[in-house]
């Protein structure tokens, strides 16, 4: 049976978890789920992140707050699982927490966050998180499904777009500055990139 854990040097980083045991954990540092495996993630956001988000959380709750579609900002889990996956805490092993996301099956939705995959993805890059949004999450929301990604870069003032299509996702002319971003899954949602930086 599994413990409490209040400090993560308890844990063996190069170990092998579950959500179960990611319930146990009360430690202050903030950690995700890659497929069993740790990863830490970045101290508390910088300025520019927490503008961004902010203006990201305006434009798209102007779309889904009166929608069958849920808007949800982070610290909010994710667990992912795929159809042939138990969506039992043991066998869940991959827990991360979007910037930004939206669902629009509410069974998907409990009291402990999301079990399955949104319907749409943001990710606002950071310096310490580039690496880690552009190549594990990148795979692992593909391989889950989830139907949009957007990969917003702070430091360039562009919006990366990924749709799904046949397993597999396809990229999207960057939207930039001097654009207007709109999404594919939900036509309904676009604005003025420039609103948000």
């Amino acid at each position: 049976m599994s413990k409490i854990v209040t400090d993560i040097n308890e844990l063996n980083l190069n170990g092998t978890y579950t959500y179960a045991d990611y319930l146990l954990w009360r430690f202050k540092e903030r950690v995700e789920l890659f497929k069993g495996k740790i990863f830490k993630m970045s101290p508390a956001p910088n300025v520019s992140h927490q503008k961004v988000s902010l203006a990201l959380t305006r434009n798209l709750d102007k779309v889904f707050h009166q929608s069958d579609c849920q808007l949800f900002v982070a610290p909010f889990d994710v667990r992912l699982v795929n159809y042939k996956q138990s969506k039992e805490d043991e066998q869940i092993h991959t827990v991360v927490q979007p910037d930004l996301c939206v669902i629009c099956d509410e069974n998907k939705i409990d009291t402990r966050g999301c079990v399955g995959a949104p319907d749409l993805i943001i990710e606002i890059l950071s310096p310490g998180n580039t690496r880690k949004e552009m190549n594990i999450k990148f795979d692992l929301y593909q391989e889950n499904g989830v139907l949009e990604y957007w990969m917003v870069d702070v430091t360039d003032r562009a919006i990366f777009m990924y749709v799904l299509e046949n397993g597999k996702y396809i990229g999207l002319k960057p939207f930039s500055e001097e654009s207007m971003v709109q999404s594919n899954v939900f036509p309904q949602l676009h604005f003025a990139v420039n609103n948000i930086f």
